[in-house]
């Protein structure tokens, strides 16, 4: 009983301490919020309507083939940060994934490698710099591509230079501005039976979302555990039946 109680007790205080590091995290957040009310205007007229029209148009089949082509393209940077985080062996399977969709899968429009077990990794080049000990930054949003941290922006920059993103196919500017925008109207689409999950502040709800999930993605999935302390008080020294006895034994005396 009092074990259960501590923890809740220092849950809530390592949840003051989660707030008040986010709050660190965004020092801009005066010219944060000024991109951001300029993306959600974006968003209202231009990139939800082209989201909703070809969610209109576009039957569920076809909507996930274009997702999976996207994907498979995104597999070169992925194996590329694999070897840069030295993850030799995830390297390789997905190499083994890249190969497979782009041959049975018909050019990555169908994911035959997820059916044979060759798991969809992600993985980029600002997760690969948090690898070699390069900080976060301050939470920073960006015209158009929206959150990001000042590290994952110098990691698209790297994508960008790198010329192995997904426009890279294109061989002209035009050809690369329309891979990039069908490319981002297929994941906007994609989103829009998320925004009813979004709560109070819109602003604060994604960059708290974004910071959350960035970190879990450059710690591959391991967070940081704040209750080890607590491993001190085993169940024999605080045993929930025994406190219990002592508390009606107390009762009974009064």
């Amino acid at each position: 009983m009092i074990k259960p109680l501590m923890l809740t007790i220092a849950l809530l205080f390592s949840g003051v301490a989660v707030a008040e590091d986010e709050y660190n995290a965004d020092p801009w957040e005066g010219f944060n919020r000024q991109v951001f009310s300029f993306n959600e205007v974006m968003d209202k007229y231009v990139a939800k309507p082209l989201a909703q029209g070809y969610q209109y148009v576009t039957p569920q089949d076809v909507d996930d083939s274009v997702t999976n082509f996207f994907n498979n393209l995104g597999d070169v940077l992925v194996v590329v940060n694999d070897l840069g985080q030295l993850k030799f062996g995830q390297a390789l399977s997905d190499t083994g994934r890249f190969l497979v969709n782009s041959t049975v899968g018909f050019f990555g429009f169908f994911d035959v490698a997820t059916h044979i077990g060759l798991e969809r990794h992600e993985e980029d080049f600002g997760q690969t710099l948090g690898y070699w000990g390069v900080g976060t930054g301050p939470y920073l949003v960006l015209p158009l591509l929206g959150p990001s941290t000042l590290r994952d922006t110098g990691g698209t920059g790297l994508e960008f230079v790198s010329g192995l993103g997904s426009t890279s196919i294109g061989d002209n500017w035009p050809k690369k501005i329309g891979i990039f925008t069908v490319e981002n109207v297929d994941k906007r689409a994609d989103l829009i039976a998320s925004e009813g999950l979004i709560t109070g502040d819109k602003y604060v709800f994604l960059r708290s979302l974004y910071l959350q999930r960035r970190e879990y993605l450059v710690n591959d999935g391991v967070t940081a555990d704040d209750f080890g302390d607590f491993d001190d008080f085993d169940d024999e020294e605080w045993d929930d039946e025994e406190w219990d006895e002592d508390w009606d034994k107390e009762e009974s005396a009064e």
